[in-house]
């Protein structure tokens, strides 16, 4: 993880710090899965959803079992890329 003078680098929100904690398992997660297990108001989900993928942090995937909704996952950022990632502390 990549700290500048103990800031995060991308200056994220604590909802999206949340979000990104949520999809650190790895999978693919609709928004309704993460308003729930987040307990934080649709809103803020969807604005730290936002941010996210400004940063490049997250991608959306197509959900082949119900094309109505988005799945979120996080973006797996190969070790030659030199995008630093989040420090969620």
């Amino acid at each position: 993880m990549t700290v500048v003078n103990g800031v995060n680098k991308f200056r994220l929100p604590p909802s999206a710090k949340v979000v990104l904690r949520i999809l650190d398992d790895g999978k693919p997660k609709t928004f309704k899965d993460m308003t729930l297990e987040a307990e934080i108001a649709p809103r803020t989900i969807r604005y730290a959803l936002k941010r996210l993928k400004e940063s490049g942090l997250i991608i959306e995937k197509f959900n082949f079992r119900d094309a109505r909704q988005v799945l979120y996952q996080k973006n797996k950022v190969s070790k030659s890329d030199d995008r630093p990632e989040v420090a969620l502390t």
